[in-house]
């Protein structure tokens, strides 16, 4: 596996993201700087300068057109990705944890913090794709947390036609919450996913299913629809991040000990891997090493391409994969993958 050391920010990175065609890789830190990369070199494309205050999520949009961040200054702001330049600005009040934009591109989602006396929220606006400067300040629709800090919101996808939204817990619970129809703005699922606070929510590439990580080491696959449990990875140590990968069925999980936690910041002592499971199998296949303190973030290619994972040591890992790695199958899954091209 071919590594690309990326030194772009000054803190601890928050997020990496990759966008729809998998040409681009988004990085942002506790630093006020969303940096743009081409994920095939690790060249920087460019930045996005603004912020006040630690930048705490990005995303882009499937189009690859619009960019949004959040961040702990009190806002969430709305770029152009072709010249960076800034769009529009949400006055949050409270701290955004996360952005995330809707299946078409047509809506945006931010969850606000616990903090600044407002409660945890999360906030729908619709986007005004045609003039992007000209955005409502509204949401159209807002979903309070009403059962305090222990419970606030975490980390949120849309599902598959925008009609939820998956949320990730501080207590540990992920609930479905409906967006139309009678029970609009109501959680019509919610399950204990965790001990601990769900740190990351990623869903598969058809949102039919998603993973989830914890401080309490493990990651857990469910299906979207039902909320059901699929499978289980065991890290080992607290895990920050999981994400799915493409045309190959793993997983990948990150994390580590707090440095305070360990006698030292060594790779060794307080695991700070990305770790590569089975999907269906759950089996521990292998660790990709490197980082000098705990994983907060990691992505993987839609296009199956490559993952990039980033770190408290405030480093970008973008790791090209091998041809070794799309030749490893199980011998069940070369069976099958013979008797189908048999077939054809």
């Amino acid at each position: 596996m071919r590594p690309l050391k990326i030194q772009g920010h000054t803190r601890p990175l928050t997020q990496v993201k990759y966008n729809s065609d998998g040409d681009l890789l988004l990085t942002v830190a506790r630093d006020k700087v969303a940096n743009i990369w081409y994920s095939h070199n690790g060249e920087r494309l460019g930045t996005l300068d603004g912020h006040e205050g630690s930048i705490m999520s990005i995303d882009v949009d499937v189009q690859t057109y619009l960019v949004a961040t959040g961040s702990g200054d009190g806002t969430a702001r709305l770029w152009d990705i072709k010249t960076g330049t800034q769009l529009f600005t949400w006055n949050t009040l409270a701290s955004t944890r996360y952005v995330a934009f809707s299946p078409k591109g047509d809506r945006l989602l931010l969850v606000t913090d616990e903090n600044f006396g407002c409660k945890s929220k999360l906030q729908i606006f619709n986007l005004n794709r045609e003039t992007p400067t000209k955005q409502s300040e509204e949401p159209v629709l807002v979903i309070e947390n009403q059962d305090g800090p222990k419970a606030k919101y975490m980390v949120a996808a849309w599902t598959s036609e925008g009609e939820n939204l998956l949320v990730g817990l501080n207590n540990g619970e992920v609930k479905k919450f409906s967006l139309s129809g009678e029970k609009k703005g109501e959680a019509v699922k919610s399950i204990k996913a965790h001990d601990e606070a769900v740190s990351d929510l990623q869903t598969s590439l058809d949102r039919s299913y998603f993973i989830t990580s914890s401080r309490d080491k493990l990651a857990k696959l469910f299906d979207s629809e039902s909320l059901e449990n699929i499978h289980s990875y065991e890290g080992q140590a607290p895990l920050n991040s999981a994400c799915i990968t493409t045309v190959k069925d793993f997983v990948i999980v990150g994390g580590g000990q707090d440095a305070s936690a360990v006698t030292t910041t060594a790779d060794q002592e307080g695991d700070f891997k990305s770790k590569i499971f089975h999907k269906i199998f759950e089996d521990h296949l292998g660790d990709v090493k490197g980082h000098f303190g705990p994983i907060n973030t990691l992505a993987a290619d839609p296009k199956g391409r490559s993952f990039t994972s980033g770190g408290e040591d405030g480093f970008i890992r973008l790791h090209h994969f091998d041809p070794s790695y799309f030749e490893f199958y199980y011998d069940i899954e070369r069976r099958n993958k013979e008797e189908l091209a048999a077939a054809n």
